[in-house]
């Protein structure tokens, strides 16, 4: 078995909590893609195309420019939905949820407005859904390419970012498009997986 496909087993993901965490702490003015620089496509893809359950508590750590956050997610997945509360200091700041026609999300009302549901489950998505249904998904120019232990996402040639699994509780994020990193520590939550 692959470190990736233990990862995935164990469970894992990076989310754009991250982004929310960087705004919420008011260091997140990532730079905006030009007209000649496209943001990351956005990713819509059927719960049931994971094709497993998940159910995890995970630990976010996020470097960008020089400052390092942290950040609790809780992560379910079945075939008909995915559920995510995000968690700063012990209380749910928002919850996801993807039913594969809508997203729904709640959020406290103090969490970054900027921080959209739609780029949380595309991220999501990049990191834990199987390499075929994402490449599938990918408009023209982007392409994915998905290792045990490595995926990269590039537009026409260029890397944006890469997600590695250096074992199977972990993975890491490296966005260069919008310049931070992440690290994700992942364990079942109430044993299941």
């Amino acid at each position: 078995m692959g470190k990736f496909t233990r990862f995935l087993c164990r469970g894992g993901t990076w989310l754009s909590a991250l982004l929310a965490l960087l705004l919420a702490a008011g260091c997140a003015s990532a730079p905006t893609p030009t007209a000649n620089e496209p943001d990351s496509p956005l990713l819509r893809l059927a719960p049931a195309s994971l094709g497993r359950t998940l159910a995890l508590h995970q630990q976010l750590t996020v470097a960008a420019r020089g400052q390092t956050h942290r950040l609790d997610v809780i992560l379910e997945a079945d075939a008909d939905s995915v559920r995510l509360a995000m968690m700063n200091l012990g209380q749910t700041v928002a919850r996801l949820q993807w039913d594969g026609r809508e997203l729904t999300e709640t959020r406290a009302s103090w969490w970054p407005a900027a921080v959209k549901g739609e780029r949380i489950l595309s991220d999501l998505q990049l990191v834990l859904w199987p390499a075929q249904a994402i490449s599938a998904a990918l408009p023209g120019g982007w392409t994915l390419d998905a290792h045990d232990t490595e995926r990269v996402l590039r537009r026409q040639g260029t890397v944006v970012a890469t997600v590695s699994y250096p074992s199977a509780a972990h993975a890491e994020l490296v966005n260069l498009q919008h310049g931070y990193r992440l690290s994700i520590e992942s364990r079942p939550l109430g044993g299941l997986t």
